[in-house]
């Protein structure tokens, strides 16, 4: 069963949510418990519908549900949940040269300090480790048939990995089973096929770069001491190492630093993406933007967040007709501030989507005598759309056709709470799992 439900998160992650997950995802017991009693209460009086079993419907009603909470989330990332003007006081980093590093400011908003400005020049990445197979042609495999086993050690875990060779099975076909079994274990590894004149090799690289202290490797392969049949190692060549794991180096102000990872923080103020190495002698300023520029930049990714939901819902509009009523839902709060947005250079299209002019929005943010005031249309938007999105994630359901069965009594002096009927998207994420 445990297997089952790895195999059921791995395709929910991999289908619906490719994007990282944040601290907004993370919520306290009291949160939880509001979230439930949201749905008691929506529930207690929900009519009765009959249940959705359209692939196509299940796979609308989980998108729509994962696009509310990514909407959500970068309203939070904003600031959007902070009661004082939070939205447009965010502060935003810059990098002088983002194909080489890219930044983002995660320290306080209003630091005691000045945030000094760094120097980074990376000499090089952190790799991750792989190993590459025996190039085999597709044909009968040359090992007897029986049942075969190898183990993998990941950092401080290790893992068995048993596998059946039949009568009349080739080289290909073995190794694409192998891709999946080790790619649906979940251990931190991902395999696949790579292939040559006519030959294919398995290859498996570390999801994780960089080398702890006193580690070689990340993760080492053998079959020495496996319960099953051994060979199969030797056989397909799985403990080669073709490319070493390696740590990121760089310098910061001058001086000399490492990482097992390209993504990591300084000092509490910046989240760091190494992307490229430096040129010789160069480095590459990080440090704060202006107030103007962060205030451009929050516009923007709140723009950005909102047209991104409106053109997830839009590519259902040719087969879900309720899709529609969301996309003019959305359309209409965002026609309540059309004045405010069209004197600061933001114009709503005919699908409902923001165009934003940097440079108006730039010229209304300077010839502000109180940026607060000018732009308080901004938090009245934000809140409605983090209402609504939040409205839509606790029951996507709503904006799905269904078929009505009956009414609850509106006379009865007491209605039951039917769970399923706002949540059925749960269950969606199991079908043909379980």
């Amino acid at each position: 069963m445990s297997m089952t439900l790895n195999t059921v998160y791995n395709n929910y992650l991999s289908t619906y949510t490719p994007k990282a997950l944040t601290k907004y995802d993370t919520h306290k017991k009291s949160e939880l418990r509001n979230v439930y009693n949201s749905i008691v209460k929506m529930n207690k009086d929900a009519p009765w519908y009959l249940p959705t079993t359209s692939r196509q419907t299940q796979h609308y009603a989980v998108d729509l549900k994962e696009n509310a909470r990514e909407l959500h989330n970068t309203i939070a990332q904003l600031g959007g949940l902070e009661e004082d003007n939070g939205l447009l006081s965010k502060k935003s980093a810059y990098s002088s040269d983002e194909d080489i590093v890219k930044a983002t400011y995660i320290g306080p908003q209003k630091a005691k300090e000045e945030i000094p400005e760094l120097q980074l020049e990376v000499k090089s990445l952190a790799s991750s480790q792989e190993n590459l197979g025996y190039f085999l042609p597709d044909e009968r495999v040359a090992l007897p048939p029986d049942t075969y086993s190898f183990d993998v050690g990941v950092n401080d875990m290790n893992y068995e990995f048993q596998f059946t060779i039949g009568e009349s099975e080739t080289n290909r076909e073995v190794q694409e089973r192998l891709v999946r079994l080790i790619n649906n274990s979940d251990i931190g590894l991902r395999a696949s096929l790579a292939e040559s004149e006519g030959r294919t090799s398995l290859r498996l690289t570390s999801e994780s770069t960089g080398l702890g202290p006193g580690r070689s490797q990340i993760f080492s392969i053998g079959d020495s001491h496996t319960s099953k049949a051994s060979g199969a190692v030797d056989y397909f060549g799985l403990d080669y190492v073709s490319r070493d794991a390696s740590n990121a180096q760089f310098l910061l102000n001058g001086e000399e630093r490492t990482s097992s990872s390209n993504h990591f923080t300084i000092g509490k103020l910046f989240d760091v993406q190494l992307t490229g190495i430096s040129p010789e002698d160069k480095a590459v300023q990080i440090g704060l933007k202006t107030d103007v520029e962060s205030l451009t930049d929050n516009v923007t990714h709140l723009v950005s967040g909102y047209n991104d939901f409106i053109k997830a819902v839009s590519t259902y509009l040719g087969s879900q007709s309720q899709s529609g009523k969301l996309v003019q839902e959305f359309k209409g709060i965002a026609a309540v501030y059309r004045p405010s947005m069209e004197s600061m250079g933001m114009n709503i299209s005919e699908d409902g989507t923001l165009n934003v002019n940097r440079d108006q929005l730039k010229q209304s943010a300077l010839q502000s005598d109180n940026i607060n005031e000018t732009f308080a249309y901004l938090k009245g938007f934000s809140t409605t759309l983090l209402r609504k999105s939040d409205q839509v994630s606790l029951n996507p359901m709503d904006y799905v056709d269904k078929t009505m069965v009956a009414y609850k009594n509106p006379i009865a002096s007491r209605n039951y709470v039917s769970p399923y009927s706002t949540s059925a998207y749960t269950g969606m994420m199991f079908n043909s799992y379980c």
